[in-house]
């Protein structure tokens, strides 16, 4: 039997015995886990959302289970009024930001009037909403998620729990049904604005007749084009509140935990309003709706 030598290494097969693993199922593993956070994370967005359409079916049809209007007026006015004054402001500056970089290359064709074609159909189908989606962001889910962790780190919301109160009811249900009526509003507002800015800017340096500004808005754009932002939006606001309200509530960590769940759902809110637009677009291309 050969001698064993405290110095000589391992050979590959020791190195397996000593792990268990080799290394495909290493590597699978290393691949696996990334994938895996990811859709636990999606599962638990999604059970998140069957839990406050549940709440909501539930305080429709059942006398016994109110439906909390108090707090969703309240979180209406806390989160999408607190958040008109930007959307104002960053919308007039996109409509006048878009007609003055437009109209350069349209006057070399002579078509400078058909500015107005460009600003209802950019800012209607993809503008709007997008922008009054980053800018609720900013304000709604940082401010969600910043609140419930808070709660959770405070043990608020084992207190609920230990008086029989449904956190998801009384907390998350108003807040996500406010970021997202509050998008569809907010997002109407961000059209009309833009619109009106190019409009102005179109009339008074651009030398376009109103008359003519108007009839081209109305001839490009139809209410396909309106409700197709106003369906982003809904979607946009329900991500935005489900994202906010999922990271706030799983914080751990103090107050630490509190910073990065608030990083992270302006981020991943940012990223998913993105992709969802793409996918939305690409569907809309694909069925004939533009």
């Amino acid at each position: 039997m050969p001698s064993i030598n405290s110095n000589q290494p391992e050979s590959s097969d020791n190195v397996v015995a000593t792990t268990g693993q080799n290394p495909t199922v290493r590597l699978l593993d290393e691949l696996g886990r990334p994938v895996n956070r990811i859709l636990h994370y999606v599962g638990g967005l999604a059970w998140l959302v069957l839990d406050i359409l549940a709440w909501v079916w539930k305080s429709a049809v059942k006398r016994q289970v109110r439906f909390g209007r108090t707090a969703l007026y309240t979180q209406l006015m806390r989160l999408g009024v607190r958040a008109l004054g930007v959307i104002v402001q960053v919308s007039a500056a996109i409509g006048l930001i878009l007609t003055l970089q437009m109209s350069p290359p349209l006057s070399e064709f002579g078509q400078t009037d058909r500015v107005a074609n460009i600003i209802g159909i950019a800012v209607t189908r993809e503008l709007g909403p997008l922008i009054s989606a980053i800018v609720l962001t900013g304000f709604a889910g940082a401010s969600i998620a910043a609140e419930l962790g808070t709660m959770v780190v405070g043990e608020e919301i084992e207190a609920l729990e230990a008086h029989a109160l449904n956190p998801v009811r009384f907390l998350v249900m108003p807040r996500v049904l406010a970021t997202t009526l509050s998008m569809i509003v907010l997002c109407v507002i961000g059209d009309l604005v833009a619109i009106a800015a190019s409009w102005i800017l179109g009339i008074t340096i651009l030398d376009i007749p109103s008359g003519i500004y108007l009839n081209n808005m109305l001839e490009q754009v139809d209410l396909t084009d309106f409700f197709t932002g106003l369906w982003k939006a809904g979607v946009f606001g329900l991500l935005i509140g489900v994202i906010a309200c999922y990271n706030g509530l799983r914080v751990r960590g103090g107050a630490a935990g509190v910073g990065l769940a608030t990083t992270s759902t302006v981020v991943l809110s940012i990223l998913l309003i993105i992709l969802t637009d793409l996918i939305f677009t690409a569907v809309f291309y694909t069925i004939g709706w533009n």
